[in-house]
């Protein structure tokens, strides 16, 4: 349990380094894959930290739990719409992008049905979603609704044709679906 989350962490640390290596941090940050990993990571080093010092605290958990669902948001639209759709599944999983994409997500689910899911409430669902809604809003602003000379590119491919409401509605629903089917499993 700890070597797997440590693991986590070191992965998502060394993928972030070969990233700003070829990419300026302010463009690496850009991207929910990579914030969700780094959230992710984080939450995975806490459990490894207080799991050595013997008692892992229920709001540690619950970070994990968001960071979770967060990398699991992450698989799931690689898998089901950027892969098929948007850019193949080569470009998706080559390289640190397979780690980020997968192997990471892949991880941090297995460690949290294992060892590090939390006992909390419906509600905890919400915490869950957090990350992903807070991002969408950053997603929604920097795409679609600043000046055109400021906006970032819509790598997501989320506001083809104009169709962001729709975008942004399915994937908050997905978002509630993935953080309600964690905390129930």
């Amino acid at each position: 349990m700890i070597i797997l989350n440590l693991a986590i962490f070191l992965i998502t640390a060394v993928c972030i380094f070969l990233y700003s290596r070829r990419s300026p941090m302010h463009l690496v940050l850009r991207y929910f894959t990579t914030l969700s990993n780094i959230f992710c990571a984080v939450s995975s080093l806490l459990v490894v930290i207080f799991r050595l010092a013997g008692n892992v605290p229920q709001a540690v958990l619950l970070l994990k739990y968001a960071g979770t669902v967060s990398v699991t948001v992450t698989f799931l639209t690689c898998m089901f719409f950027l892969g098929p759709f948007v850019c193949g599944y080569k470009v998706l999983l080559t390289g640190c992008e397979l780690f980020m994409h997968m192997i990471c997500p892949l991880l941090a689910l297995f460690t949290f049905f294992a060892w590090d899911k939390p006992a909390a409430p419906f509600s905890s669902v919400l915490i869950g979603m957090l990350p992903m809604v807070l991002y969408a809003f950053l997603y929604l602003n920097r795409v679609v609704l600043c000046p055109e000379e400021k906006r970032w590119p819509d790598f997501y491919a989320f506001n083809r044709g104009g169709k962001w409401p729709l975008s942004f509605f399915f994937m908050v629903l997905g978002v509630f679906l993935i953080s309600t089917v964690l905390w129930a499993l």
